[in-house]
């Protein structure tokens, strides 16, 4: 196995997925699901994995949708994939013809070209095409989509809103009507907390209510290990046949057992020729977290604040960040509204409150007697960026007990 950081793992690759995987075929079974995962935990290999080995009698596509502006061009995606990855299916086909007709679709050497401009009718061709493809099939329908939340804020900058809850409604209802159809949202923003913020624009309803909510982890300690260690082998960096060792336990620590981070770790070293030791990969680490090219795009985890907080709540998300990236022990409720208060900008409870829920839920945070920084590592970077700058922390309030 060699280091690839970022790019497209071969399923038979993906380590330590196996429990997981099969978890998530269970609940599929009976239900659809999102899967809620910070960047680089390795969801998106994990579903390809999932999509090229589906078990029997489900048949399964995968689409990227991060780069989808409107509903019409997710409409048509889910359309073309469809057709293109589930064989042969002329019945669907020709009703899909048919309608596509009355809109002024055109039929080209027995295929069919959808109208230029679908406008409004997008919903009715999810929906046509939907029933005509689950209807009389045996097999599960399972279209696995990735960055749903990201898709959903595209359309959200366009209107407000309306389009990204018409289409979450509409596709609850086609998983209400279609029972051998399934659908997996992914994200690296919790679509939780964008479904609050259309509710904050007016948008009520709970879309997502009747699917199955599971959080991917980083890699266990120990598959970690074992990653690391395939990774050095594979990269000749230790002698082929020696057991992991302090390197590797090492490198598994420090990265927080996500995937992306270990393989870039690894490739780094593989650029250098040097043979892994526990202090190299300690500067390694120091020496990312401090680089302004930011070549691990850690940065993405503060840029994202306002984008997907939006301009109400961004900065407060920001501040509370802030001063979390300083405490070294778990962070209580008290301690932090003293802290927001010593930075002349008190925070009411009614609103810590729910910004505390919405980044434990969104994977900034993780809540146990107190709050710190789910990640280590990315809290290492944080704080390393406010360093030199003016200490965000109230110098009156550093000592004050949770």
């Amino acid at each position: 196995m060699r280091a690839n950081p970022g790019g497209m793992i071969a399923p038979a690759e993906v380590v330590g997925r196996d429990r997981l995987i099969a978890e998530l075929w269970r609940v599929l079974e009976q239900r659809s699901l999102v899967l809620d995962a910070e960047r680089r935990i390795g969801k998106t290999c994990m579903i390809r994995k999932m999509t090229a080995e589906p078990p029997p009698g489900v048949v399964a596509v995968y689409r990227d949708l991060e780069g989808m502006r409107t509903p019409q061009e997710f409409a048509e995606s889910v359309v073309r994939d469809g057709l293109n990855h589930l064989g042969r299916i002329g019945r669907t086909a020709w009703k899909l013809k048919r309608w596509a007709g009355k809109l002024g679709g055109a039929e080209l050497k027995g295929k069919f070209k959808l109208p230029e401009d679908l406008g409004p009718h997008w919903k009715a061709l999810l929906e046509e095409f939907c029933s005509a493809l689950c209807e009389g099939r045996e097999e599960r329908v399972l279209f696995f989509w990735d960055e749903v939340p990201l898709m959903l804020q595209n359309f959200m900058r366009r209107d407000g809103g309306a389009e990204a809850m018409e289409l979450l409604d509409l596709l609850r209802s086609l998983r209400q009507t279609t029972p051998n159809l399934r659908m997996v949202f992914t994200g690296s923003i919790g679509i939780a907390n964008l479904i609050d913020r259309l509710h904050e624009t007016g948008h009520p309803g709970d879309p997502t209510n009747d699917m199955a909510q599971v959080d991917v982890p980083p890699l266990a300690h120990v598959h970690a290990v074992r990653l690391a260690h395939a990774l050095f082998l594979g990269e000749g960096l230790l002698p082929e046949g020696s057991p992991p060792d302090a390197a590797c336990e090492l490198l598994a620590a420090e990265t927080d057992g996500v995937p992306y981070y270990i393989h870039h770790l690894v490739d780094r070293l593989a650029i250098e020729k040097e043979r892994p030791t526990t202090a190299r990969i300690r500067a390694l680490i120091e020496r990312a977290l401090r680089d302004p090219a930011d070549p691990w795009h850690l940065a993405h985890f503060r840029e994202r604040l306002l984008p997907s907080y939006g301009p109400a709540r961004g900065p407060l998300a920001r501040r509370v960040l802030d001063l979390l990236a300083f405490e070294d022990d778990l962070c209580g409720f008290a301690r932090l509204a003293n802290l927001l208060a010593g930075t002349g900008a008190p925070v009411p409870a009614d609103d810590l409150r729910p910004m505390l829920r919405a980044l434990t839920r969104d994977h900034y945070l993780i809540r146990e007697e107190g709050w710190r920084f789910r990640f280590p590592l990315v809290q290492r970077w944080w704080r390393r960026r406010l360093e030199g700058l003016e200490s965000p922390r109230p110098a009156a309030t550093r000592e004050d007990g949770a």
